[in-house]
This record gives structure tokens, sequence and C-alpha cells, in this order.
């Protein structure tokens, strides 16, 4: 039986204050979200002609066709022309509906690939099923494209709280928990494409999802119910696309390292159980793949992207590969907007906050403290991430001899477990009892004022015409704007004023700083 005494230390109570803050960071970040939506034109966010064609494929009734043989709606391609035409002689108000898209342009171009299909159709499946549900057919195409934006953003509206949950858990402070929730913003990227129709948006969620779970394991909770909701968790997220992937080995390293591990046999029982539970729920489909394409990721864009030989004279060159692979990697983690980069945050910006940012991580996270095996073990999905990608991409390299496949957002399924080592690492920075309440308000504002820096450039460059005029033209779309701008700043600074009256820390006891769970 659990004491009273340790139910109450394993749930400490939510103060005033860290509520208030933690509210402001949600609602800062809902709105930074609705800015996204609308502040990119219609298909200038990555690959987004692709996942809007893949789940109207499926919203028309089209069956699920393999990896590479997906081919784009006309009906799309229209779409796609009118939003690259001009807003002056071609309005937003004048767009056509889906269905007088569909009946002008019937069928499909047979020489245009959807790679979208070398995924799992998890994504698009709910997709479709909520564009039938506002009766698609009848919305001007924009809308529609809107429509699936907003549901997008609504999906990883929680990641502030995961990223909440998972510090104030692992490191016992309520201030450092909220800073933590507001470090979600501090990557315009993450927002700019959750924003978008993607299949990206339902991996962000569930990787936070697993991630916040498997910090619990790593705190010593291992009741039934939460393996139970790990193995669901990460079978929901392998069945949504690769790049979840990585985090099976990382959950089984937990399950076998973890603090408060059992003896071998029920700690090799609760392991495989956990995996056999997330196979079964989603891993299953790339089982198929092996079986029926003898791959694990089938690229669907092979088709479009057939070998080829490097110049005469020339071959791979490392220092190549690495410029254009790293640069790449940094740039669309922070922010890189549009069509073909075209509002891409300053690298006078983004190179020196990826230095400090890792640099503290890399000296301060892995110290000698009873968080640091969950560090190490949580540091293993964005490294198995960032290995898997650049592995992949220099093997293309070597065949096509072009650096593609390298992209930060595919780091962002590990979002929170970055949150997570930067509150370990940051909470260790040696500052003096002045400084120490002035970092975490400092921090807050740093993730805040990247958010606005995103927003600025995105609306102030980007082409076609942004913002409001793309959805909706005249003063109230910028009224509307303007007005969620102030919002923003207004609950911006209301958060930053709790964060400073947030408690820096909570009582520590049980097993590695934290009190046993009730089993």
């Amino acid at each position: 039986m659990t004491s009273p005494t340790s139910r109450q230390e394993a749930r400490p109570s939510v103060g005033r204050a860290e509520g208030i803050a933690l509210g402001c960071v949600v609602a800062v970040f809902a709105i930074v979200l609705g800015l996204w939506a609308v502040l990119v034109p219609p298909f200038q966010a990555p690959d987004e002609q692709a996942h809007f064609d893949t789940a109207l494929h499926l919203a028309t009734g089209d069956p699920w066709v393999g990896p590479g043989d997906q081919r784009y709606l006309r009906a799309v391609q229209a779409a796609a022309g009118e939003a690259a035409a001009d807003q002056t002689a071609f309005p937003p108000a004048s767009r056509s509906t889906v269905e007088e898209l569909r009946t002008a342009n019937p069928g499909i171009d047979v020489g245009a690939v959807d790679q979208m299909t070398q995924h799992p159709p998890t994504a698009y499946v709910l997709q479709a099923v909520l564009l039938r549900l506002v009766g698609f057919e009848h919305l001007r195409w924009d809308h529609a494209l809107l429509t699936l934006r907003i549901a997008d953003a609504s999906l990883v509206l929680p990641l502030p709280l995961l990223a909440w949950a998972a510090v104030r858990r692992i490191t016992r402070s309520p201030r450092a928990a909220v800073v933590g929730a507001a470090a979600v913003l501090a990557a315009p990227e993450l927002a700019s494409i959750a924003a978008s129709v993607t299949n990206d948006a339902l991996v962000y969620l569930l990787g936070g999802v697993v991630t916040a779970v498997l910090v619990r394991v790593l705190t010593g909770d291992r009741r039934r119910r939460v393996l139970v909701v790990l193995g669901l968790a990460l079978g929901a997220l392998v069945l949504t696309k690769g790049t979840g992937l990585p985090a099976v080995p990382v959950v089984a390293l937990a399950l076998v390292v973890g603090p408060g591990a059992p003896r071998w046999g029920r700690r090799t029982v609760e392991t495989l159980g956990t995996l056999m539970l997330a196979g079964a729920f989603g891993g299953w489909w790339w089982v198929r793949n092996v079986v029926v394409h003898h791959t694990l990721q089938p690229d669907g864009y092979a088709a479009i992207r057939p070998p080829q030989s490097f110049p005469p004279g020339e071959g791979p060159d490392l220092a190549t590969f690495v410029d254009v692979s790293w640069g790449t990697v940094i740039r669309t983690f922070w922010g890189s907007f549009g069509s073909n980069a075209s509002a891409a945050l300053s690298p006078w910006l983004v190179v020196p906050v990826t230095l400090v940012t890792v640099g503290v991580v890399a000296v301060l996270a892995f110290r000698r403290a009873p968080e640091r095996r969950a560090a190490v073990v949580l540091a293993v999905f964005p490294v198995l991430l960032l290995a898997g990608q650049t592995i992949t991409s220099a093997r293309a390299y070597l065949v096509t001899a072009s650096v593609v496949g390298t992209q930060g957002r595919y780091l962002f399924p590990s979002l929170v477990a970055l949150v997570v080592l930067s509150a370990v690492a940051w909470r260790r920075l040696p500052t003096g009892r002045r400084r120490s309440g002035a970092l975490p308000v400092a921090l807050t504002a740093a993730a805040v004022a990247m958010a606005c820096t995103g927003l600025v450039t995105a609306a102030t460059r980007l082409v076609p015409d942004s913002g409001y005029a793309v959805w909706s033209e005249g003063a109230p779309g910028s009224t509307a704007i303007a007005a969620l701008g102030v919002a923003a700043l207004a609950v911006t600074a209301v958060a930053l004023s709790a964060v400073a009256r947030t408690p820096p820390s909570l009582p520590r006891g049980g097993l590695d700083g934290h009190a046993p769970e009730p089993r």
C-alpha cells in the first residue's frame, strides 16, 4: 500500500501561478497555430499539394494504391493553378468549389506522381473522413484546404501540455515545466508544418504522447496501465509514418534499463508485451511492407527520381554532402517557410541558437545526477532520427548525385524529448540566486520572440500575397489578424508574470528523486 503522503508527492498539485502560466502558453500556441494556418498561401507548405491530393483521393472513394502508383487528380492541379493565379485578376472569391473542379477537370494526370502512398494511410483516412463530414464537394477548394489545416493544427495543440508534464515529472520543477511548455514555441517550423495539410501533425502528437509516457516509465512508474498506454501510443505512432520507427528501440531500451525495473524475467515480459501490443496495433504495416515490397520503407519517389551518375570528373564529395545536409537540417528545424524556402529565418539567428542549444545540452544534460539515465535514454530518440535520415540521404546522394531527404522537421517526433533534455540542462546552468528567477522568464520570452520572428518573416516575405488576403478579402480579415496578434502579446505578458511567480521546485523523494507510484 502507498501512503497518502506518497500519493500526494507522486501527484503534486498545480499552483495557481503555474496553472495561469501554462494556460497562457497554450493560448499563445493556439493563436500562433491559427495565424500559421492563414499566413502560408495555399500549397506553399512542404508537400501540401501531395498531402491534399492523397486525402482527396480517399474522400472521393479511390482505393489506396502502392508506393509510386498514385497520380495527381487533375482537379488538384487545377486548384494549384488557381492558387498561383494573380489575385488581382482572379481574387479568392472567384475560386471554384471542389465539385466544380472535378467536373471541369476529371480523372488523373498519368504523368504526375503523388508519392504519399509510400506512407501508411492513417493520417489521410482521418483527413478524408473529415472532408466527408464537412461536405467538401460543396466547399471552395481553398476552404476545404483550410479546414484540414485547422484540423492538423488542433492535433498538435496538446504538445505544450505534454512537454510540461514530462519536464515537471523528471525535474520536479513547476517553473521548469512551464518553460518547457513554452519551448514548443521556439521552433516556428513546427507550428508552420503542423498548421498545414500534412501527415506530420499526427506524428508530432503521438511522438509527444510516447515521450511523455516514457518519462513516467523512466521515473519508476511501470504500472500495467501505463505500459498498455505506451504500447498503444507507440503502435499508433508507427502506423502513421516511418519517422516514428526510431521510437521502438527507445521504448525497448527504457523498459530494459529504466530505474525501478523488476527482475529480468518480469522485465522481459513487460518489454516484449509492450512491443507486441505496439506491433499488433501498428507495427504490422511495416511487416507487410517487407513481405509485399521487400523493403521496410518503399520509395514513392523512385519513379520520379531515377538513378543518375555524377558529372564526368566529379564524384561524391563529403564536404558538399555535409554542408548541404547539415545546413538544411538547421534551417528547416527552426524555420524555412514557403515554396523553395522563400522565407527562411536568417542563418545569423538560427546558427547561434543551434550552437548554444546543442552546446548547453551536450555539456550539462548528462552529468551525474538522478536524471542522467533517463536523459541518456531520451537522447537516443533524436539521435536515431538524425542518424537515420543522414544515412538515407547519403545513400540517395551516391545513387542520384543529389543531396535530398534531410529535413530538420523530421526531428519533431522527438520534440518533447528535446525539450526535456534542454530543461534538465538549463536548470544546471550556474546562476546566482538573484538571476535564478530571471532565467525562466528570459527563456520563455525568447521562445515567444522566436515564434513572433517566424510569423513576421512569413507575413512579409511569402509570395503571392500572404495572410488574410489569401482566404478573406478586405478589412475584416486584416482586423482579425491584428486582433489575434494583440491578444497573443497580451496573453504573453500575463504568462511572463505568472512564470516569475511559479515555484522553482517541489520536494523530492522515492526512487531516483520520485515518489513511488501505487501499483
